[in-house]
């Protein structure tokens, strides 16, 4: 069965405020404050509640995490572990660390390593085998052509262009 909820406005029926206090509280756009975000310009301490400062965060950006490397310790193979093999680079990390302790024997495929995690995984009987990096491809070295190359080629688009104007012209004559 559907309950039929009552307006609370028809509570208020002949009450002047509906709640708001005296007379001259909820009287016009005054009271509301502002619109939305205006006045977030430069003006002295004139912060909205629940929004991060925005003045000045335009341009630079600085991209120091960018570079990093993803890592793994030594601890944390053995979970990772499938079969004695774990390949590092396809589970999308760069670099294998040497903190805590392994006791597994494992074959661990990952691109760089440190020394002590070499010593760990070879004293519990595993190998680490070296994985080289997927290379990226610049946009200078996919076109890269030298200088002398490309003036002989526009050399001799010219020329063919040239030639092909003169016997354009000889027809037409």
């Amino acid at each position: 069965m559907v309950v039929h909820k009552q307006k609370k406005v028809t509570k208020y029926r002949g009450h002047t405020t509906h709640g708001g206090g005296h007379r001259k509280k909820r009287r016009g756009a005054g009271s509301r404050g502002g619109r939305g975000r205006a006045g977030t310009g430069k003006r002295a301490s004139q912060k909205k509640a629940g929004l991060p400062p925005q003045l000045g965060s335009k341009g630079f950006h600085s991209h120091r995490r960018s570079g990093r490397l993803k890592t793994i310790n030594v601890a944390d193979l053995a979970k990772l572990a499938d079969n004695g093999v774990v390949d590092l680079k396809k589970l999308g990390y760069d670099k294998l660390l040497g903190a805590g302790k392994i006791s597994v024997k494992l074959t661990v495929q990952v691109v760089n390593y440190s020394a002590r995690a070499e010593e760990k995984i070879k004293a519990a009987g595993g190998e680490i085998v070296a994985v080289e990096p997927a290379k990226e491809v610049k946009e200078t070295e996919k076109k890269s052509v030298p200088k002398k190359e490309k003036e002989e080629q526009v050399e001799e688009i010219t020329e063919s262009q040239s030639s092909e104007k003169k016997e354009d012209k000889e027809e037409t004559n």
